[in-house]
């Protein structure tokens, strides 16, 4: 579903300008995400899930929040982000330099979103 210029407007101020994920600030450019994914098989330009192609099944989000999100399940994305940290312990020299100097504090609290912790612009 392409939004057009009104769409993409209501959407950016669906929490005040702001991505529903990182709860960054967004600019003129932004992503419009599929809060449940539709799954496009590009391939064969098919979509799973269109009855999900609805202005209300989208969340604004910054271009690295949706990319990162890609096609998973809202609590799918949460359950990739928890990984974080895991990764970068093991691939990270960096971070675990960081790290073992005490300039990095790893906490084991929950992933909540920006949308969840405000009540969405009406």
């Amino acid at each position: 579903m392409k939004l057009n210029e009104k769409q993409r407007d209501i959407l950016r101020q669906k929490y005040g300008g702001r991505c529903a994920y990182c709860g960054c600030e967004l600019g003129k450019s932004f992503h419009a995400d599929h809060i449940e994914p539709v799954r496009r098989n590009w391939w064969e330009n098919t979509v799973m899930h269109p009855e999900r192609e609805t202005l209300e099944n989208f969340n604004p989000s910054c271009a690295s929040c949706n990319i990162q999100k890609n096609s998973y399940t809202l609590e799918e994305f949460r359950e990739n982000i928890k990984q974080f940290v895991n990764s970068l312990n093991q691939y990270s020299t960096q971070y675990k330099f960081a790290k073992r100097y005490g300039l990095i504090s790893e906490t084991e609290i929950d992933v909540k979103f920006y949308f969840e912790t405000i009540n969405p612009a009406e």
